[in-house]
């Protein structure tokens, strides 16, 4: 009976192993047909971490970056091959780090200059987009949420943001999601960031408009070559951070608006309008008696001197801004092709000079505004409904400076590949806006108007100058009753041989003599300092 019992047992204990058999070769086949189960251990993948981000770079005249001139270290970090408290001592915030670093995925982290590489340590140069000084922010513009919104940065967003390659290091990955170091680690370092566009500007000059100008509340500073019109500086004021934009939009004194753009009452500049109308029309040997006022149509004008000049030619009278002269000057000129004179010189006429970035046209009157006496007389000397912008003025001043021949004004050079050589570039345009003779006279008189003026602010023993002054009329008032006025000046230099032509406007400043002149003298002199250096 025990004996049956025994081998019953046995039994039973061989068909437990049988079924226990069975099951595992079942699981077997149905691993090795169905697959669902197994780890892609031996299936690896790639991971690509990307460092950095890479734009295109902005240039001056010189192929100078005016963006991307400073630089930053990134390390791309693989924790599992990383001594946590060591690699640590690398990093520019050491805090972010570590917490970075205990989340055991390979991350991205700014790091110092001593900081040494390793299979598990990759690090990067990275170009920061603007410096803590940004030269020309204006020009440039900024970025919101990586697209140009403004300036250059708009105008060229496709160029500057066009699917670059960026920098990164690929890391192999097993089927556990273990990074696998060694050979198997691929760097690509990009330089796709050296393309972009190039401007006119020049760095060296645009940075002592900034510097001469800091000091200007508002207004606008902007220097051109008188031959082609290229822009070689152009700044505006007060400046802004593109790092703290929502501030600059809070500052009553308006920081985003580039002033080299808009249009202003320019008051006594316009006499060299005035006088290239009379010249081009035969007026040359014209002489007033300013007597402190004029009637005209039974308006009153006075000259800003109460008690008269006296007995006026056209130089004397510029070189004193007499307005009662220019008055009546202008009651002497057929008044269509006095008006065509003006538009000739770019009054009333845009200039565009990219996409986003272009100078208001200003306020020309009409035939019928000018039609009207007293609206021709404030036309004379630059003042009633007449305005322009700095690019205007300066477009005049070249025009003059250059024998009669007005360039364009350009800010665009060309493009760039590879950030050494220009691309694309854009030609010089120019037309005679009135003969040598006239422009000759005309540059005539804005030198004496500075040598011959003992009280000119724009006079300097260190380079000749030839300029006019201008205080403008706004119309305005402040707290204490007392009217805004813009201060201006535009001139050129070295005044025989002219190569630069340069406009100051101070918006709200007081009087040209005293607030632009002094400006416009310091940049003229530095500039000269700069041409023998170089």
């Amino acid at each position: 009976m025990l004996r049956k019992r025994g081998e019953h047992g046995v039994l039973i204990i061989a068909a437990g192993f049988f079924i226990v058999f069975i099951l595992l070769v079942c699981n077997f086949f149905r691993i090795a047909f169905e697959q669902k189960d197994v780890p892609a251990a031996n299936t690896d993948r790639t991971l690509a971490i990307e460092v950095g981000d890479s734009q295109g770079t902005i240039y001056d005249r010189q192929l100078r970056p005016l963006t991307n001139t400073e630089t930053r270290l990134m390390a791309a970090a693989v924790p599992s091959a990383l001594p946590r408290e060591a690699t640590s001592e690398y990093a520019v915030d050491s805090s972010s780090f570590l917490d970075d670093y205990d989340k055991g995925e390979p991350f991205v982290f700014e790091c110092t200059e001593n900081t040494l590489e390793s299979d598990g340590l990759t690090v990067f140069e990275v170009p920061v987009r603007y410096s803590q000084h940004q030269t020309a922010q204006h020009v440039i513009g900024y970025l919101s949420d990586n697209k140009g919104v403004d300036g250059i940065e708009y105008a060229y967003d496709s160029i500057l943001r066009n699917s670059f390659p960026q920098s990164s290091v690929s890391y192999t990955m097993d089927g556990f999601g273990r990074v696998l170091i060694g050979d198997r680690k691929r760097v690509f370092r990009s330089k796709s960031y050296k393309s972009g566009v190039v401007l006119t500007l020049d760095k060296d000059i645009q940075k002592i408009c900034e510097e001469c100008g800091k000091d200007i509340c508002k207004g606008a500073i902007v220097c051109a070559d008188i031959k082609n019109g290229d822009i070689l500086g152009m700044a505006s004021f007060p400046d802004y951070s593109p790092d703290n934009i929502e501030s600059a939009m809070k500052d009553k004194n308006s920081p985003l608006i580039n002033r080299a753009l808009y249009s202003y009452s320019v008051g006594s500049v316009f006499k060299l309008v005035t006088a290239a109308a009379a010249l081009e029309s035969g007026e040359k040997g014209y002489v007033y008696e300013c007597q402190g006022c004029i009637d005209v149509a039974g308006r009153k004008f006075n000259c800003h001197k109460l008690d008269g000049h006296g007995l006026q030619n056209m130089s004397e009278a510029m070189i004193n801004s007499c307005n009662t002269y220019f008055i009546s000057l202008s009651q002497t000129l057929d008044m269509t092709e006095y008006r065509k004179m003006a538009s000739y010189l770019g009054f009333g006429r845009e200039n565009y000079l990219c996409a986003g970035i272009t100078g208001s046209g200003g306020v020309l009157p009409s035939e019928r505004d000018l039609s009207i006496p007293a609206e021709l007389a404030n036309f004379s000397f630059g003042q009633g409904k007449l305005t322009a912008t700095p690019l205007q003025i300066t477009q005049l001043t070249c025009a003059i400076a250059n024998k009669g021949k007005m360039p364009v004004l350009k800010l665009i050079k060309g493009l760039t590949p590879d950030g050494s050589e220009v691309v694309k570039e854009k030609r010089t345009l120019c037309s005679d806006v009135m003969s040598g003779d006239t422009a000759d006279e005309i540059r005539r008189m804005m030198i004496l108007a500075v040598r011959e003026n003992e009280n000119s602010n724009a006079r300097s023993r260190k380079i000749s100058i030839g300029a006019k002054t201008s205080t403008a009329q706004t119309g305005k008032f402040n707290e204490r009753g007392e009217e805004l006025c813009h201060a201006w000046i535009t001139g050129f230099f070295p005044a025989r041989k002219p190569r630069y032509a340069l406009t100051v406007l101070v918006e709200d400043g007081g009087y040209g003599n005293d607030v632009a002149a002094p400006v416009f003298r310091e940049i003229a002199e530095k500039m000269k300092e700069l041409d023998t250096n170089t």
